[in-house]
């Protein structure tokens, strides 16, 4: 008895290092030469595809003549000049379903009229040397660990940490960490529509997202927990009942920890609270509850309670370029009853990482299944799917993915979150052409004193 229990202990211990060496190993010197090579020094494939729809990456979107942070409200758009290639609805869904998700496809299904318009392909995102050198060095060096696949991000520099990636949990890192401006401040709008059709202004919120990594300045990570990778402050100005109010979220490399740190200031109490419960599958209530805390941006938070399958490489028609959405159309522009105008909405085709998650037998969440598509060369979630558990697509979340090309990296700030069992759907910080609302990026945090970062400095500042 005494041998079969050594025995099986010995195969229970080799299975855990083998799974620990599946999960830490970082690619071999030899791999990662591809980088620069057949691929981009980002991980993208470096080629265009057979028939040419998606180029060849020759460096991304470079500065528009014209852009001045300091008087736009918002970007100039690049790729005004662009007709539609062609068109997809009910009509013709059935030649392109290949190239679609299976959200995209629902939504045709479900809606009468919904359609998709696609332009030509402009792989536009762009990097900097500093992050580029960066990733070189992460190919053979970064890994991760903690005691759930995935937890931690350990040993990497401030570039993509898995541009040959592996895994699911790999491909998800990427995007917690894309390469973005390192502030972003905004002054926008957002708005429910109901089932039947009627929209409803979400709070109005000046707000930053920072992106510690990539600021030139250093200035935020001396203000931010240890390791954040991502975080921002939200300010509701409007309406008056929600004004004063602040939420305070930060996102690190650390999921043993629980992945993020998040406050939450109440002008009425004139405190701010550690809310370790915004996370996971707690609705938003400031968003009319018709998203989860941990899908905002695509996903954020821990991933413990999901296994993530890497699928492979898929060529898929996303939201891209999306300028129109989030800084040029106005608001009588933005809505029918059931979808976002597709008048607005640029659709091109892209490479995408494509991920299954499915949930742990012994996790909580109200959806029992995920599908993220996350674009090659950003890194970016494009759109995702979540199921509830008959299996049936609950959400679908589009994000408007916007490269930023004044400090390099992408805005994904923007997105459509449709649901497809109540029937309505949201689309958030948008509408920037309304007087008093901007969309503005910076690549230092230099010259930013009044972005309150700390919880202390969000109750100093704080008003009744």
């Amino acid at each position: 008895m005494s041998s079969k229990k050594t025995v099986l202990s010995a195969v229970f211990a080799a299975g855990i290092s083998l799974c620990n060496a599946s999960v830490l190993a970082a690619v071999s010197a030899e791999e990662a030469k591809q980088l620069g090579t057949t691929l981009t020094e980002f991980g993208a494939e470096k080629s265009g595809n057979k028939d040419g729809s998606i180029p060849a990456y020759t460096g991304g979107q470079g500065m528009v003549a014209g852009y001045d942070v300091k008087t736009m409200q918002g970007y100039i758009d690049p790729y005004k000049a662009d007709k539609p290639l062609y068109s997809i609805d009910a009509k013709n869904v059935a030649q392109y379903e290949a190239v679609l998700g299976a959200g995209t496809k629902a939504l045709i299904k479900q809606h009468p009229g919904y359609r998709v318009d696609v332009y030509p392909t402009h792989r536009s995102a762009r990097y900097t040397p500093e992050v580029l050198k960066a990733t070189s060095k992460n190919a053979t060096q970064a890994k991760l660990g903690g005691p759930v696949e995935g937890d931690n991000l350990e040993s990497y520099e401030k570039g993509v940490p898995f541009p040959i990636p592996k895994s699911g949990v790999e491909v998800l890192w990427n995007h917690a960490t894309r390469f973005a401006p390192a502030v972003t401040h905004r002054r926008d709008q957002g708005w429910v529509v109901d089932a039947s059709g009627v929209a409803t202004d979400l709070p109005t919120v000046d707000e930053y997202f920072v992106h510690p990594w990539f600021d030139k300045s250093g200035l935020i990570e001396k203000d931010v927990p240890k390791g954040t990778v991502f975080g921002f402050q939200a300010q509701l100005t409007a309406p008056p009942s929600s004004a004063g109010i602040v939420f305070l979220n930060f996102y690190t490399d650390k999921g043993e920890d629980g992945g993020q740190k998040v406050w939450f200031y109440t002008p009425g109490q004139r405190r701010v609270r550690m809310a370790p419960e915004f996370a996971y599958d707690v609705p938003i209530a400031s968003y009319g509850g018709i998203i989860l805390w941990d899908e905002i941006f695509g996903l954020v938070g821990r991933l413990d309670r999901f296994d993530y399958k890497l699928v492979g490489k898929k060529e898929i028609i996303v939201p891209y370029n999306a300028y129109q959405v989030t800084n040029i159309a106005t608001q009588d522009q933005y809505f029918t009853k059931k979808f976002v105008n597709p008048d607005i909405v640029r659709w091109e085709k892209h490479r995408v990482w494509v991920i299954d998650a499915t949930r742990k037998a012994s996790a909580r969440h109200i959806y029992s299944r995920r599908t993220f598509y996350v674009d090659e060369d950003s890194w970016a979630i494009a759109q995702s799917e979540h199921y509830d558990n008959a299996g049936n697509i609950y959400r679908v979340t589009q994000n408007m993915i916007t490269p930023t090309y004044d400090t390099g990296g992408v805005d994904i700030d923007s997105w459509a979150t449709y649901d497809l069992i109540k029937g309505n759907y949201m689309l958030i910080n948008v509408g920037v052409t309304k007087p008093g609302y901007f969309v503005k990026h910076y690549d230092s945090a230099a010259g930013f004193d009044h972005m309150n970062l700390t919880p202390q400095s969000v109750a100093a500042s704080g008003v009744r």
